[in-house]
């Protein structure tokens, strides 16, 4: 694996530690009332998905386990759509998506060698 994709990995995996770090503790109705927490959670999300364009075709495909296209489909919802993001859909993946995605991002770094 390049360098620079392992770091994407890492940078990823971060992103989805702050997001999880700002809403802990949080109840959705805690949550949908909280914009600071809201705008950062969301930012955090979107970031992870614009971290998949650093990914190669291959490693996509060796990680099949792994749902790029619809990760980079929530980043560009998001982005374009940010007024009309639904709060429960961003609640769902916190409480049910992402934990598992670090998982599987944390023995993808794990279990590869870098290269250059």
């Amino acid at each position: 694996m390049k360098n620079k994709e392992y770091m994407t990995f890492l940078k990823m995996i971060e992103y989805i530690e702050r997001a999880l770090e700002y809403t802990k503790g949080y109840t959705f109705e805690e949550f949908i009332k909280d914009d600071k927490t809201i705008d950062a959670t969301i930012f955090s999300i979107s970031q992870i998905g614009e971290l998949v364009k650093n990914i190669s075709k291959e490693t996509m495909k060796k990680y099949s386990n792994i749902e790029w296209n619809m990760i980079k489909r929530l980043r560009n919802r998001i982005v374009h759509d940010y007024e009309g993001i639904s709060l429960k859909s961003i609640w769902y993946v916190l409480q049910n998506d992402i934990i598992d995605l670090k998982n599987r991002l944390q023995e993808i770094v794990n279990n590869e060698k870098i290269s250059e």
